[in-house]
């Protein structure tokens, strides 16, 4: 930062002032003094020129009002800023609140304890409550309002100072003997506040202030101190919180009297007197500090007296109470900032974002592009791009060094272990450096590089892209760096205080003043140099010629690095640096300079609120800005107006940015306006530059002169405007070049109308389609006579219906594309509307194999319409794709019958893939069905009898699990259904019986695993109905029946357990009276392994009960006949009633091929057993 001395307002009848406060909203000054004086200005800037904002518009006293109320000496003043109110006190211990009403400041409240005197007040953050201490103890909080809400007497105690903290829970008093004291916000005290600060003082002390930045801004750093203490003998000590054990320390080594921080708690100002040593006598001096104790600048102020020290609210100005004066001092902050590529980079803090906001501002479009970045350093810029210098989070190595473009996007990152605190770069290299050591490193970004560059580059590429050196090293250039970091923590007698660089030359200021010249991009030590001041800033010219610097009181010097690097580079400007003397060149108040880019002996430089252009150090007049300095180039400056800008950085705004034009410039101008070009050209002769001989090419243009304007290009190098001088000279009509000559200047409508006038429509046109203009040319086509062009006005349609697809206005696009007939982009427009009716109208319009169709099939399958997509695929003869597209929307059945029509044979392993995907699920129906619909039957009944048999196991209810067999053996039958006809059409394929029996039987041998499932698919059936069916004979009361059926279960005891099938035949035969059998199925339940002990201890006790009252034996031939049947082959079981059926002739079901009674089937209209229809 850079501050200097501006105003100066003396108090009448000299009396001496005790206190100022500047409020931070509105801007007013409140000031008292001795004998009850208590004044309230306003300084205001009144100015008709819109270019002069800020500091640099003229200031003056738009209120000066006196307030009479006070008698005694006015000690202490504050503000409440939110309630624009203005509390006062004196002497007497007397209180007034002022209000404003009108333009002026009346009392509203007085108070007075007539007891004691008011030593300080302070408001809380949101201005609710005022907390005022006597110097008898005596504490009083109040309302804004006037109300009282507590008071509290503090015994003993000497009060002098009173701050509250920004939450408003916590009450910092000072007392007089230098102690402070933690209250809470009732007034209970807390603890006493260690005082780190003075440590080994002896001697009474006093507080010289405390305040406590309330965060309103933000901070400038996550966990920033921001509690400042400090004494009078100079000692001062700023916390985090208020029992911070780790305060920052600054011993400021003046005798203080007031301290305040600005605005946004980035700088802290002490305000006092020191003992000047060659003077012997005591001058007042305001020290400033970062709220990291580092020292930013002294301000000398004359007088005999300092008493206190006030920020304005923007924090550009600073006010000083010293004797009967009030001193003003404007600040130059050290925003942290860039310029690159038409892109103004500056960042600011925000009190609802812990990290710093940075704003990348397109100053041609207008666009911002803001990038949160947590504790940053700084901004460097140059050319496209811009450095951001931050402090890692608690990571190793602790700095980051993020490489960005103009709209903030990170293109690269280095992380670094030394502290970044001066950073440079070129277009190739960036330079870090802290106060021992610098850190090179030789970025790249994919751009187009000069062959300059690009050897630059290709000659570091061996050695390594990131190289670190010492101060105190001497570097060769010839051996190659190395990325050692160790070596950069050893100390240093003499700090690096600076640096800046060109391609060529690397240049590092150091503290005693040496300056130490580098080469690049080779790091080797070419010379040091010595000057007598300690720089602040160091600049170098474009050809390394000559190096500015700035020390740190603001004097502008120069060292010339290359005498004749300077003469011979100097064509660009006046042959050479004659005129004046670099050593005895010296400038005070100077806070900002840029070399141009394309002169070496042309600069700007800001001197407090004037802008100086210096032409071999001879300076123009000067221009009143407080800009600064973007850019320097073609003889024009580019300032921006960065302390309007961070009024309200959200909203950045071009008025802020500024185009300042050099005196040559100007004069040139104003000779080709006023005098004529033969004139101009000679002034510009003597005066060399490419801008001056664009600007004489121009005006040769505007008036046909192509002789001179052809001359003009060739001097600034144009080639563009050489060969359109050219083609000018070739063309007739002078009302032809004209119209030329305004298109060139960008003058469209004027040249578009010259076309017109000429009946050259055709120009017109093509003027326009090369500005893209497409509506224009639209308008041109309709409203011109005759044939327009067809093809043109498609291309026209077409181009306006990209123009409003690149704006997502769909709906007006279709319009378009439709009258162009762009059946591509047409089908874009309606997938983005969700109009998938005008896309399958377009798909419908589409000639057969259009490229187009796949496109939109495409479409249709991501919204999951399959009957659509397989319709455009099959149109574009895509069959496979289509099926695919069946299989991803889970169409199987479509994706099986678009297999079967069109042959093709991928269909098996598709359908397995998703088998496989649905029994990972557990959803074996799912799979059944999917087998089922793909006509593959084998694998579907296999699952179908492996659900059936787990239900079995399960023990459900035997119904469900005869359903189940039954679906899987009708699985099966059709299973060998399908083969016969694939048989049979083999058959007619004309092979011959043999070749077709051979296949079989080895189709049949490749299914032999199978053949449980193939051969007997319906013995689960068969079981399940038998036992139900059993049972229902039975409770029917049907016993002999339901004991011959029961008695066929015995061949299925691989289906039904057999304890089920012989507990059903013991009751069915014991039912029937059949003893003999009953006795056998007893037998049998006992010998059976799965029982247990006691279970086969109770079959054995039931039987014992039941053959002690019958014997043994069946009663009827007939069922000793049906037990004893079946060894001369089985003869079939009729499916009704169970019997076996001895006819020739029985009823057999076209569907299961079971047998039925005739007789017993006539009754029924279904299968008993498959349940099929028999009509």
């Amino acid at each position: 930062m850079f501050i200097y001395l501006s105003k100066k307002i003396a108090i009448p009848n000299n009396i001496r002032l005790k206190c100022v406060s500047w409020n931070k909203d509105q801007g007013f000054i409140a000031c008292g003094g001795d004998d009850g004086l208590l004044k309230v200005l306003k300084l205001e800037t009144q100015t008709d020129d819109a270019k002069l904002k800020g500091l640099a518009a003229p200031s003056n006293l738009s209120m000066n009002q006196t307030l009479e109320g006070h008698s005694g000496a006015v000690q202490v003043v504050t503000w409440n800023e939110q309630y624009q109110k203005l509390t006062t006190s004196d002497q007497n211990g007397l209180i007034i609140v002022w209000m404003l009403y009108k333009g002026s400041w009346y009392e509203e409240m007085i108070n007075n304890r007539n007891k004691s005197v008011v030593r300080s007040m302070s408001w809380n953050a949101d201005g609710q409550k005022i907390c005022i201490v006597y110097e008898d103890g005596a504490v009083i909080v109040g309302s804004v309002d006037g109300n009282r809400i507590w008071g509290k007497e503090l015994k003993g105690i000497q009060l002098a100072h009173v701050a509250w903290s920004p939450d408003s829970k916590i009450l910092l008093f000072g007392m007089a003997n230098g102690e402070i004291h933690i209250y809470d916000n009732q007034g209970n005290f807390i603890m006493k506040m260690t005082l780190s600060c003075l440590m080994n003082v002896t001697g009474a002390i006093s507080i010289a202030g405390i305040h406590w930045y309330p965060g309103t801004e933000g901070y400038i750093e996550p966990d920033c101190p921001c509690l400042a203490i400090c004494f009078d003998n100079g000692r001062c000590q700023v916390m985090r919180y208020e029992n911070d054990e780790n305060p920052v320390l600054i011993d400021t080594q003046m005798n203080v009297a007031s301290i305040q921080w600005n605005h946004c708690g980035s700088v802290l100002a002490v305000a006092g007197s020191q003992r000047a040593v060659s003077l012997d006598k005591e001058v007042n001096v305001v020290h400033f500090y970062t709220p990291f104790g580092e020292h930013l600048r002294t301000l000398k102020v004359p007088g005999k007296q300092m008493t206190a020290v006030s920020w304005e609210g923007g924090g550009l100005r600073i006010g000083l109470a010293v004797d009967s004066f009030i001193y003003f001092a404007n600040i130059r902050p050290d925003y942290k900032w860039g310029y690159c590529s038409n892109t103004v980079v500056y960042a600011y803090t925000r009190p609802d974002r812990l990290e710093y906001s940075v704003v990348f501002w397109g100053t041609k479009n207008n666009e911002k592009f803001v990038k949160y970045v947590k504790s940053l350093m700084s901004i460097t810029t140059c050319g496209d791009f811009c450095i951001l210098a931050t402090k890692a989070d608690d990571s190793h190595p602790p700095y980051v060094l993020v490489l960005c473009n103009s709209i903030g996007t990170p293109l690269d990152s280095k992380y670094i272990d030394i502290d970044p605190l001066f950073v440079t770069m070129t277009k190739t290299h960036v330079i870090a450096a802290s106060k021992e050591a610098f850190y090179i490193w030789q970025y790249r970004v994919a751009k187009k590089l000069t062959a300059l560059e690009i050897n630059q580059v290709a000659k570091t590429r061996k050695e390594g892209r990131e190289r670190v050196y010492h101060i105190d090293d001497s570097p060769s250039g010839t051996t190659d760096g190395t990325l050692d970091f160790s070596k950069a923590f050893t100390a240093t007698r003499d700090p690096i205080c600076c640096v800046t660089a060109t391609d060529k030359t690397l240049i590092v200021g150091r503290e005693s003043g040496v300056i130490q010249r580098y080469s690049l991009p080779n790091v080797g030590l070419l010379q040091k140099y010595t000057l007598n001041c300690r720089a602040y800033q160091l600049s170098l010219n474009c050809n390394s010629s000559r190096l500015a610097i700035i020390d740190i009181t603001g004097m502008l010097t120069f060292l010339d690095l290359d005498t004749r690097g300077s003469l011979a580079d100097g064509a660009g400007g006046e042959q050479g640096g004659a005129t004046g003397d670099p050593s005895k060149f010296e400038r005070k108040d100077v806070w900002d300079m840029k070399w141009a880019n394309d002169n070496p002996d042309l600069f700007a430089m800001m001197e407090k609120t004037r802008m100086y252009v210096f032409r071999n150090l001879d300076p123009e007049e000067p221009i009143q800005t407080s800009g600064y300095i973007c850019n320097f180039e073609d003889l024009e400056i580019k300032s921006v107006l960065l302390d309007e800008i961070m009024k309200d950085p959200e909203r950045p705004n071009k008025d802020y940015l500024i185009n300042f034009e050099i005196r040559s410039l100007r004069d040139s101008r104003a000779l080709i306006e006023k005098v004529g070009i033969d004139d101009a050209s000679q002034f510009i002769e003597d005066n060399p530059h490419p801008r001056l001989w664009r600007l004489l090419a121009e005006a040769a243009l505007e008036k046909l002169d192509l002789k001179t304007a052809e001359q003009a290009f060739v001097r600034c190098k144009d080639y563009q405007g050489i060969e359109f001088v050219k083609r000018l000279g070739n063309l007739q009509s002078e009302a032809m070049k004209q119209a030329e000559v305004a298109a060139y200047f960008g003058r469209f409508e004027e040249a578009e109308r010259m076309y017109l006038d000429m009946d050259r429509r055709n120009l017109a046109i093509s003027l326009r389609i090369k500005l893209g203009d497409w509506f224009r040319v639209l308008h041109l086509l309709k409203t011109g006579s005759g044939d327009s062009d067809d093809a043109l006005l498609e291309q026209a349609y077409n181009a306006i219906g990209d123009y409003f697809a690149d704006r997502q206005k769909w709906v007006n696009a279709v319009q378009y594309y439709l009258q162009g007939r762009n059946q591509e982009r047409l089908a874009e427009c309606y997938y983005m509307l969700e109009d998938y009716d005008g896309l399958e109208r377009l798909a419908n319009t589409l000639p057969d194999n259009h490229k187009l169709l796949p496109d939109i099939g495409q479409m249709f399958v991501t919204v999951g319409m399959c009957d659509q997509a397989v319709s455009a695929y099959l149109k574009c003869n895509q069959p496979k794709t289509a099926v695919d597209a069946c299989v991803h929307l889970n169409q199987w059945n479509k994706a099986v019958e678009l297999a079967k029509n069109h042959n093709m044979k991928e269909i098996g392993p598709l359908l397995s893939k998703y088998a496989s995907h649905l029994l990972e699920k557990n959803k074996t129906l799912e799979a059944v069905e999917l087998y089922r619909k793909a006509h593959h039957f084998l694998d579907a009944a296999k699952l179908m009898f492996k659900i059936a048999d787990e239900e079995a196991k399960k023990r459900t209810r035997p119904l469900r699990v005869k359903k189940l067999y039954v679906l899987a053996a009708l699985l099966m039958e059709n299973y060998h259904t399908q083969k016969k006809t694939s048989q049979q059409s083999k058959v007619k394929g004309k092979k011959s019986e043999a070749t077709s029996a051979l296949a079989e039987l080895l189709e049949e041998d490749a299914t032999s695993l199978d053949n449980r499932i193939i051969d007997n698919a319906w013995r689960g059936a068969e079981a399940y109905h038998f036992f139900l069916l059993a049972q229902r004979q039975l409770y029917d009361g049907n016993v002999d029946a339901a004991m011959k059926t029961a008695l066929h279960l015995r061949d299925y005891e691989d289906i039904i357990p057999a304890v089920e099938i012989y507990s059903l035949l013991a009751i069915c035969s014991s039912a029937n009276q059949a003893f003999g059998t009953c006795s056998r199925a007893f037998i049998k339940l006992e010998s059976l392994d799965s029982l247990s002990a006691e279970q086969r201890q109770l079959y054995e006790d039931l039987a014992l009960e039941i053959f002690t009252k019958h014997s043994p034996k069946d009663t009827r031939k007939s069922q000793l006949d049906s037990v004893t049947d079946g060894l001369e082959g089985k003869q079939p079981t009729c499916i009704v009633t169970g019997r076996t059926i001895s006819e020739y002739q029985s009823w057999i079901c076209s569907v299961c091929k079971h047998s039925a009674l005739e007789q017993e089937i006539c009754n029924h209209n279904f299968c008993p057993l498959c349940h099929s229809s028999l009509g």
